[in-house]
């Protein structure tokens, strides 16, 4: 019997597209893009394919449930991940001293504001792992990272404008296999996108170790 992660009381925070699933003392699996990651035909058409399927279930008059919300943030996140993994925009994070930014960013407030299990900083996406702690949360968290790191990015880079995606995807982690599997795939994106000698990747020994297990 697989251990259950998820406290008693969850909460739905509207999201720009899709309800977001939270809890106090929870753990997530978040990633978040790059502003020119996709293009905006692509990203419009999927956008109009989810729109569709939302529209299918509430003219069913059927609930909104967590499982349903899973299946279409998963299907439209296995497809912008492949998309990423591609190489499409700027990738300004191959940038060593752009990533660096970012990973300095992420390790910054382990600890104090959240655990930090799991990430890897993509070309032109972040995948990481995380659990807020201390009353801080996701969205509190999301906004802190990307703000800092947008502005100081495009200070290293000399460029100007939006440097990420405003909206981030995230997962609601609600047992040890689909911890075990968010801390899997985030190390493994760099070897299915084909990256030679990516170092830009870490875990935490506890979640090495829980994986392992």
């Amino acid at each position: 019997m697989h251990r259950s992660l998820l406290p008693q009381h969850i909460r739905v925070r509207q999201g720009a597209h899709l309800p977001h699933w939270t809890a106090p003392g929870s753990t997530y699996a978040v990633c978040f893009r790059l502003a020119d990651s996709l293009p905006k035909h692509v990203l419009a058409s999927w956008k109009r394919e989810r729109a569709e399927m939302l529209a299918r279930f509430h003219r069913g008059h059927e609930p909104l449930t967590p499982g349903a919300i899973k299946e279409i943030r998963e299907l439209f996140a296995h497809r912008i991940d492949r998309y990423l993994d591609a190489g499409y925009g700027g990738c300004f994070l191959r940038n060593p001293s752009v990533a660096k930014i970012v990973a300095n960013a992420l390790g910054h407030f382990v600890g104090e504001r959240y655990l930090l299990h799991a990430w890897c900083i993509m070309p032109n996406h972040v995948h990481a792992v995380l659990t807020p702690v201390n009353g801080h949360s996701l969205p509190e968290i999301m906004k802190s990272w990307k703000g800092y790191t947008g502005t100081e990015a495009n200070r290293a880079l000399d460029r100007e404008g939006p440097f990420w995606q405003v909206e981030y995807y995230d997962h609601l982690i609600r047992d040890d296999p689909e911890f075990a599997q968010a801390v899997r795939y985030t190390l493994e994106n760099p070897v299915k996108a084909r990256l030679a000698d990516w170092s830009w990747v870490w875990a935490s020994e506890e979640a090495l170790k829980r994986v392992a297990e």
